[in-house]
């Protein structure tokens, strides 16, 4: 007996302070490699490395300091989610959303961010957890969608006329997008303000009921408590816009308030539809900027340095940061 706890203890003495520090090496050295082979990102860095120092450089750090209020949010938001399981504190929440981005780099639709924060839950709160985060998940998921939508009917209306079109994309397609994804948007807010009652259902399936303790949780939102996380995602999303919109401006590409919003909303839009990798990101979200920014500005090379400022701000440095709060993990407690 005594010799099992000397193996379990010296078993969680290596994964606390072996395992954090291996990730922590992976993740930094995978982020440099991937970053090194970005397309477009080196002539994109010279133009951010002038702009950071020059005249424009308050728009610049106004988006870094957005960035800290973006994840702050987030952060918040998960923290509300999960105190029905355990009430954490606000820079510790930070902490999980930052080491979960970190972990979602490599993986589709950043899947990796349920791991990366279930890791600061108590040992019997881990599992029950990842539903909670689903919830986030979808809500802000909502806000996408609806802002994309009413992008893409300003769109539709104001931006493309005759003589203005996307490339590859007829009024046709688009129109067909559009009303395909106000259908899914409807489908999922139904969903959403159902999660109570769905929980119920998929406990009675026999295959399902030996694990509804992990999904139990889910049942206790109110519609008010589900409102409340919304707002939150919708808080996170203007503040996206923002992001955006000061970021256009350090690169010059001079965009109307009201136009460059609602395309911004498109390209959201279109980045949460397409499945696709946050380090891979960049590449999708350069050609999106420049088919959508195209139709109101001529300054390509300022669009691609929007999206590159915005994907090393908004991602790679938060991630950053989160690798190096995964250094501090400890999975067990005892030792």
């Amino acid at each position: 007996m005594e010799k099992n706890k000397l193996l379990k203890r010296r078993y969680k003495i290596l994964l606390n302070y072996i395992v954090g520090p291996i990730l922590f090496i992976a993740l930094s050295w995978s982020i440099y490699q991937k970053i090194k082979h970005q397309a477009n990102l080196q002539a994109s860095w010279y133009v951010i490395r002038d702009v950071y120092k020059g005249p424009q450089k308050w728009y610049f750090w106004g988006v870094v300091a957005l960035s800290i209020v973006n994840w702050g949010v987030e952060a918040r938001k998960w923290q509300v989610l999960i105190r029905s399981i355990q009430k954490i504190s606000l820079f510790k929440a930070f902490r999980a959303v930052l080491s979960g981005l970190a972990l979602s780099l490599f993986v589709p639709n950043r899947v990796g961010e349920y791991l990366g924060r279930v890791l600061y839950m108590d040992e019997g709160n881990r599992l029950r957890s990842i539903a909670l985060t689903v919830v986030g998940g979808i809500s802000q998921l909502i806000i996408t969608l609806v802002a994309g939508i009413a992008g893409l009917f300003y769109l539709r209306t104001y931006i493309l006329t005759g003589s203005t079109q996307m490339e590859g994309l007829s009024v046709f397609w688009l129109d067909g997008l559009m009303y395909a994804v106000v259908v899914g948007t409807i489908l999922l807010i139904l969903l959403y303000y159902k999660l109570s009652w769905i929980t119920l259902m998929l406990e009675k399936v026999p295959f399902i009921s030996k694990y509804k303790y992990f999904i139990q949780n889910v049942e206790d939102f109110h519609w008010k408590e589900l409102t409340r996380i919304l707002s939150l995602s919708a808080g996170r999303f203007i503040v996206f816009i923002i992001q955006y919109m000061l970021m256009l401006k350090a690169f010059n590409v001079n965009i109307g308030l009201v136009d460059g919003g609602w395309t911004i909303c498109v390209l959201f839009l279109v980045l949460a539809i397409i499945p696709t990798m946050p380090m891979a990101e960049l590449g999708v979200r350069g050609q999106a900027s420049i088919q959508l920014f195209g139709l109101l500005s001529t300054n390509t090379v300022g669009i691609i340095a929007t999206a590159a400022g915005i994907w090393c701000i908004n991602l790679i440095i938060p991630a950053l940061a989160g690798s190096l709060f995964i250094l501090g993990i400890k999975l067990f407690k005892k030792a």
